[in-house]
């Protein structure tokens, strides 16, 4: 074991400081991702880059023979997940693009590839019948049912619109029995590590709410209500192996913990299974190939990972003593538990995946994630914090260029969302700027996930307020420690971060001498009124508020006159999320007022540049916008 370690260490360390890496290192798609082992341990299925195409590719382990399932770019269509349904089919869902009214939304089919019979067309199961409603997603699978081989749980809304019913899905034959009726009243379902429906969740307006479904009766019964972004709401997990108890979290001194509880004590009791005093648990549970729950995820642990279970506890210490300066997690394994996959990274290494034999006690390396950066081409993250201007104590990651040893032009790169973090891991915006001498930080502004209730909902009703002045406070900071320059500091950013760029010129333009925004939000009153096309509109009403001059206030759109500093916009025309039109009617106003503006619009370009000449062209932008006004 000890040389086989030895080889997979060599193996995960190449990598030394060569000449500047391109862009392309940065901007391709992972050359490896979303790996998982069949249950038998027998082959591995993975996302391939192959010239900007992702390829679902299953690889025999034994005879070395692929089979290459689905080859997309990303454009007109995408994966949206992949799973064993047994060691000799695959299912994977497929997400296209759909125009109704004028708006632009996702839909999703369900199909199967067989390996003992495999074919050069893809096979779609789960189709609506001509009776039927043409469901918006048909791919929703809720368990793989242990019990029933060739037969899982599907949810699908073929009879009321957004309202599924609960389908056995035959994948051999293509043929579904209804198991539970569609109801007004739950909008999702939930199913035990038996396979059986036990409760389905629902919302109306901002309040949500789970039922207990009982198979029996064919009731449903109140369980937990709750409103959506209150105190009191709860998210459950899922069912542990014994079908009574759930896992969930739920605050614990302002900060979401885990928890379990039994479904048929009232009132809800819940039991505290973890709590960081520092951060939100952001986890999940982890499940054995028999339903056991084994343990579960936390970003702010070693290895982010507890298990409950001794032999995976044995497991990850092992890997542990194997490759001691990496965090490295197992995140697929074999039915019999003697194969895995894990993942690991370090500060030399922004990724690599690894194959285990616990019988051979072997350990090998499979593939990198972006195979350029590592050893000292990896630059990594420092997690630092700064007080706002009230008091208030902000996190972030600073990425340093190579060499660093005196303050340089600085770039603030706050992430979307703004229900969201960032975390230490790789992140190829950073990474790219940093390699070109640029300080980078990435701060976790109030209104970010991860630091408590009360920061969290900073963001609801809040942009362009305190959330915005977090970004200069960040940049004072940053002088005051000496990483920037005074007069050297730009703003970037992708979704809220574009927008949270371009106000950041509007409200603080002695900061800051330029912004770039990927796909930014710029009116928050077309937010609110598209709302109206989507069935959680009173959440997002909830969200932003729906006072217009309070909206329009807080708008980049409508400040185009106050900018004085070059902005960079860039958006794809087929964006979901963010449409495409908030960039436009931001260049219509910058136009207007004759401002200095760069606008590229990507063809077919969707909010999380997933199409690889896309990302490519848009950091390209980015960083010769950054070196132009900086350097």
């Amino acid at each position: 074991m000890k040389n086989i370690i030895l080889f997979a260490i060599a193996l995960l360390c190449t990598g030394s400081a060569n000449a500047q890496l391109p862009i392309e290192s940065y901007a391709q798609l992972p050359n490896m991702s979303k790996v998982s082992l069949s249950p038998s341990g027998k082959a591995v299925a993975y996302l391939q880059n192959y010239e900007g195409n992702l390829v679902l590719t299953v690889h025999d382990l034994k005879t070395h023979k692929k089979n290459y399932i689905l080859q997309t770019d990303n454009k007109t269509i995408a994966l949206g997940w992949y799973d064993w349904a047994s060691d000799d089919m695959l299912l994977f869902g497929a997400n296209y693009t759909k125009v109704q009214r004028g708006v632009k939304y996702t839909t999703s089919r369900l199909f199967k590839f067989d390996l003992k019979n495999p074919t050069d067309e893809l096979v779609q199961i789960n189709r609506a019948y001509r009776n039927e409603i043409p469901a918006q997603f048909q791919d929703d699978v809720i368990s793989i049912l242990p019990e029933q081989p060739n037969k899982i749980l599907v949810q699908t809304d073929f009879d009321m619109a957004n309202k599924p019913s609960v389908y056995i899905l035959d994948i051999a034959k293509d043929r579904r029995e209804k198991v539970v009726r569609a109801r007004r009243k739950i909008s999702s379902w939930i199913a035990d590590q038996q396979g059986n429906v036990r409760m389905g969740y629902g919302f109306e307006g901002i309040t949500a709410y789970y039922m207990l479904y009982d198979n029996e009766t064919k009731d449903l019964t109140d369980f937990y209500t709750f409103q959506a972004r209150g105190p009191e709401a709860i998210h459950i997990l899922g069912f542990d192996k014994d079908p009574n108890i759930i896992y969930l979290t739920a605050l614990h001194n302002g900060k979401n913990a885990l928890f379990k509880a039994d479904i048929t004590k009232r009132p809800l009791l819940p039991q505290l299974i973890f709590s960081d005093p520092d951060y939100d648990f952001d986890g999940s549970i982890i499940y054995s190939h028999d339903g056991r729950a084994i343990g579960f995820s936390h970003s702010n642990l070693d290895n982010s990972r507890v298990y409950w279970d001794e032999d995976r506890k044995l497991l990850q210490r092992s890997l542990k003593a194997a490759l001691p300066s990496y965090d490295t997690v197992v995140i697929s394994m074999s039915a019999d538990n003697k194969k895995y996959i894990a993942y690991g990274d370090s500060d030399q290494d922004s990724g690599t995946y690894l194959i285990g034999d616990r019988e051979t006690s072997s350990l090998a390396g499979l593939g990198r994630l972006y195979p350029d950066i590592t050893g000292d081409n990896y630059l990594g993250k420092q997690r630092v914090s700064f007080k706002a201007r009230d008091g208030l104590e902000i996190e972030g990651y600073l990425t340093l260029p190579k060499a660093f040893d005196a303050a340089a032009p600085t770039i603030i790169f706050p992430h979307g969302g703004p229900y969201s973090r960032d975390y230490a891991g790789f992140d190829y915006w950073s990474e790219l700027l940093a390699s070109r001498g640029f300080v980078v930080f990435q701060p976790n502004f109030r209104g970010s996930f991860g630091y408590g209730f009360d920061f969290f909902n900073e963001a609801n009703q809040g942009w362009g307020g305190k959330m915005q002045d977090d970004l200069q406070d960040a940049a004072n900071w940053l002088i005051a420690e000496k990483y920037a320059l005074k007069n050297k500091i730009c703003i970037g950013g992708a979704s809220y971060g574009g927008y949270a760029a371009l106000m950041a010129v509007v409200k603080h333009p002695e900061t800051f001498q330029c912004a770039a925004s990927f796909a930014g939000v710029t009116d928050l009153e077309s937010i609110v009124s598209r709302a109206r096309f989507f069935t959680n509109k009173a959440l997002v009403r909830d969200q932003f508020g729906q006072d217009t001059d309070k909206l329009e206030a807080q708008s980049p759109v409508n400040y185009a006159k106050q900018i004085n500093r070059p902005v960079l916009l860039i958006h794809g025309d087929d964006d979901k999320v963010v449409p495409v039109n908030h960039s436009r009617d931001m260049v219509d106003e910058l136009e207007d007022h004759d401002k200095k503006f760069k606008y590229i619009e990507l063809e077919d370009g969707n909010h999380h540049l997933s199409y690889q000449a896309h990302r490519v062209k848009t950091l390209t932008e980015f960083l010769a916008f950054f070196e132009k006004h900086l350097k």
